[in-house]
């Protein structure tokens, strides 16, 4: 029930504010095409080293874990996880995990820095500690990459003035009042300005790993991995207009979150070997109905390396008689259909068109970008 609330606080507070008109100036400026551009690795680094952070009080799951995993998946890239402090991280909307270092034994290790620096929305986006860490990492060459809320962060650390960026549509107009010295740009799932990169909601994410994919190891490599995750397409093509809150999209989440006697607890095991990038957008999803409290189990409680090496923390031991997350078949990235599907079947339509808003998703696309 906690986190039902939780996450309709969040919900709340995210769609305050209808996307406005689409800009012609910003479509125009931003028809420049899919390719990203990285300078070469560092000196020592064989290949560029991509580090996702994380502060301590939480991160958004599918922003964290998406990254990560398509990039391990590709093999084009090293890949760490890193937290502000030490100990295991919340990510919402769900799972727990414990990341390869800290910040500060990371600068210890790797004085030189990362070449990439990946920053998901964050629980605390005016995070000190982190804003500090990123500033650093901008001084010594990394490209950052935002992805949805995290600009929040790059904004907050003075990483965004006078760029380009973009965000989550239902941050959009919020953070065009606070931060003037960024043109916010619409109608672009992914936006580079320079060493900066930032995206869309929290499916971007996927996009733009494969973007990322591409400019470090060339289109084949993109492809070999985008058909292993079942991706179709990375296009930077986004409406930014087909996202509004509408009124009765309120209405179904307040009465999604009153009618707890609907509310159900769906339990998902967890093992060595379990595919990461499958269980975020599994979670992710199941979360954002207001219905449902997703637990992640193991016995004996200890953690478990997730297929890709993220150590993923489990909730609770099994309980008898537990309802268990449904299962989906086919590859990684293909799960949040089926899921999505499953949470209309079992919740109706508008527990799924609010999980898609909060995901940002678009429809898929039939083919990749040429």
């Amino acid at each position: 029930m906690r986190r039902a609330i939780l996450a309709f606080v969040t919900f709340v507070a995210t769609f305050s504010f209808a996307p406005p008109p689409l800009h012609a100036q910003e479509r125009a400026v931003e028809r420049a095409g899919d390719h990203l551009v990285l300078p070469a690795p560092k000196t020592g680094h064989a290949r560029p080293l991509a580090v996702v952070v994380a502060d301590s009080a939480g991160a958004e799951t599918t922003d964290f874990i998406i990254p990560y995993t398509v990039l391990k998946e590709s093999g084009a890239a090293d890949v760490r996880s890193v937290s502000t402090l030490p100990g295991p991280v919340h990510l919402r909307m769900a799972l727990q995990i414990e990341t390869d270092q800290t910040i500060a034994q990371f600068d210890v290790a790797t004085p030189e820095g990362a070449d990439i620096v990946i920053v998901p929305a964050q629980a605390e986006p005016r995070s000190p500690a982190l804003s500090t860490w990123l500033q650093a990492q901008a001084r010594r060459g990394a490209t950052i990459v935002s992805i949805c809320e995290g600009a929040r962060v790059l904004a907050n650390a003075g990483l965004l003035h006078g760029r380009r960026a973009t965000t989550h549509f239902s941050a959009l107009s919020e953070l065009e009042r606070a931060y003037t010295d960024t043109v916010w740009v619409r109608d672009r799932r992914y936006v580079q300005d320079g060493p900066i990169i930032s995206t869309t909601g929290v499916t971007a994410s996927i996009p733009v790993s494969l973007a990322l994919v591409e400019a470090i190891a060339g289109r084949d490599v993109a492809l070999a991995t985008a058909q292993r995750l079942g991706v179709s397409n990375w296009s930077s093509a986004h409406r930014t207009a087909d996202f509004q809150i509408m009124a009765g999209d309120y209405a179904t989440g307040v009465f999604a979150l009153g009618a707890f006697w609907t509310h159900e607890t769906l339990e998902t095991p967890i093992a060595d070997g379990t595919n990461e990038l499958a269980l975020a957008l599994r979670t992710d999803a199941w979360a954002r109905s207001f219905r449902t409290n997703v637990v992640t189990t193991r016995a004996g409680l200890g953690a478990v390396r997730g297929h890709y090496g993220l150590m993923i923390v489990p909730d609770a031991a099994p309980r008898r008689g537990a309802h268990i997350m449904p299962a989906t078949n086919g590859p990684a990235a293909t799960q949040l259909d089926a899921t999505l599907v499953d949470m209309r079947n079992r919740y109706g339509a508008g527990a799924e068109r609010i999980a898609r808003l909060g995901l940002e998703y678009d429809q898929p696309r039939a083919r990749p970008p040429q």
